[in-house]
């Protein structure tokens, strides 16, 4: 049975494929809010995501390889590897959907506790699931709003809201920072209405919302004061401020008001 979380990886990538169908050729080269960025840069970057994703679980000797091959420009190698995705748009969602269906598949094989290697250490095949819906969410943000389409928000979100309450300390890691001991509590309203709680329920640290705007926080796409995320305590109020779902550098993130 194939894992909860690959189904809706699946058909979070059917959503993202819908969307720039129907754009015209000319927009993947529109800008996208993140500087520098265009919608084909965007899908360059998900293509190569997904073979990233795809060879740690299918074929985890040959992820070490290559990722102990650029460890000393990782990042240098990553935009390499991304300019390799580019060109005619018909020719990128062409492999871009070839690259999907072979990833897809080969982490549907996987039981969802089967450890994969990944960047900094190996992971459950779910959590990496989890990590592509993050990634899914947060480039499929920027290409809507690149091209002006409002996506809906779905519960799949809720295993990006999970993932971003797993990975709590890369914000605190991307600025030096130590993360506090003290206990968080995360009480998310899922799009059905549904809350899903996350932590202690006496934690004094709480942060509580809605899931679409949460996964706009921690992706970084929206700013703070754009959202209806409500902290409660020192610690989670700061957190507001440095939350992000991914390693690696924040990043410039989006202004207040930006996208009213």
């Amino acid at each position: 049975m194939t894992d909860p979380v690959v189904t809706a990886l699946i058909a979070e990538g059917d959503a993202l494929d819908r969307m720039v169908t129907g754009i015209a050729p000319e927009q993947w080269r529109t800008p996208t809010p993140a500087p520098g960025w265009t919608v084909s840069d965007q899908i360059a970057h998900l293509t190569f995501v997904y073979g990233l994703a795809g060879m740690a679980a299918s074929d985890p000797d040959a992820f070490k390889s290559v990722t102990e091959a650029a460890a000393k420009d990782f990042q240098g190698a990553v935009n390499a590897a991304v300019k390799q995705h580019t060109g005619a748009p018909d020719d990128m969602l062409a492999a871009f959907r070839a690259q999907r269906t072979a990833t897809e598949k080969a982490l549907a094989a996987l039981p969802g506790d089967r450890l994969v290697p990944w960047l900094v250490r190996p992971i459950p095949a779910a959590v990496l699931a989890a990590a592509g819906m993050m990634e899914l969410f947060a480039h499929g943000q920027d290409i809507a709003d690149a091209v002006g389409v409002r996506r809906e928000a779905t519960d799949r979100l809720m295993h990006v809201v999970v993932f971003a309450v797993l990975v709590q300390e890369f914000g605190y890691q991307a600025r030096g920072e130590t993360q506090p001991d003290t206990p968080f509590r995360f009480e998310i309203t899922a799009p059905s209405g549904a809350v899903h709680a996350y932590g202690p329920a006496d934690a004094e640290q709480r942060v509580s919302g809605p899931a679409e705007d949460f996964c706009l926080l921690v992706t970084r796409r929206r700013h703070r004061d754009d959202l209806k995320i409500v902290a409660v305590g020192a610690e989670a109020d700061h957190w507001l401020d440095i939350a992000q779902a991914y390693r690696g550098p924040a990043g410039e993130g989006r202004r207040p008001g930006q996208f009213a």
